[in-house]
C-alpha cells in the first residue's frame, strides 16, 4: 500500500479538535486557514513547527487501547496513512502533494490533547517515553496543494 493523505485538519481558533478540509495549501507558515500559536520558533528563516503530522495507523492501534482519539483531536494538520511511523527521524523530508517537508522534532504533546486518552495520559504519545508514537512537526521546504488522498512519498 503507498502512502496517502488521510485527513486534512484546521482550526481557525487554534486548539482542538482540528476539523477536517478536502484540500488546502501548505504554506511556509502552515496549512492555510489554520491557526496555532506555536509556529513563531523560526530556524534559518523557516518555521520549524508550520505543520503537524501523525499516522492514522497510531490512531487506530491508541483506539483499540480504549482512549477516545481520532482524527484531529491531538491537533494534527495532516493525517498521513501507509507510512511505517516508527522509523520516522529528524531531517527526514517527503513530498504530500504538491508541498516537500521536513520532519523537525517529535511533537510534544501537551495537556490541552489529555481528553483523547484514558485518565488524560496524553503522555501516552510522548517521543520521550514512547519512541514511534508522537506527532511530527515539520518546516515546509516547498510550498503546495494538497488534498485528501494525495500520494505521500519518503524521499
Amino acid at each position: 500500500m503507498s502512502a496517502v493523505v488521510h485527513s486534512i485538519n484546521i482550526s481557525t481558533e487554534g486548539g482542538v479538535p482540528k476539523l477536517p478540509i478536502n484540500k488546502g495549501e501548505i504554506l511556509f507558515a502552515g496549512v492555510k486557514g489554520d491557526f496555532n500559536r506555536f509556529r513563531t520558533e523560526k530556524k534559518n528563516g523557516i518555521g520549524t513547527r508550520a505543520v503537524t503530522l501523525f499516522s492514522l495507523e497510531q490512531i487506530k492501534k491508541l483506539k483499540s487501547e480504549g482512549h477516545a482519539i481520532d482524527v484531529g483531536t491531538t491537533g494534527e494538520n495532516i493525517t498521513i496513512e501507509g507510512i511505517d511511523w516508527p522509523v520516522l527521524e529528524v531531517g527526514t523530508r517527503m513530498m504530500i502533494g504538491g508541498a516537500m517537508i521536513e520532519l523537525s522534532e517529535p511533537t510534544a504533546p501537551c495537556s490541552k490533547i489529555g481528553k483523547s486518552f484514558i485518565g488524560g495520559a496524553f503522555y501516552r504519545i510522548d517521543h520521550e517515553l514512547e519512541v514511534g508514537w508522537s506527532r511530527w512537526s515539520a518546516s515546509v521546504i516547498e510550498e503546495g496543494e494538497v488534498e485528501v488522498g494525495s500520494q505521500v512519498i519518503l524521499l
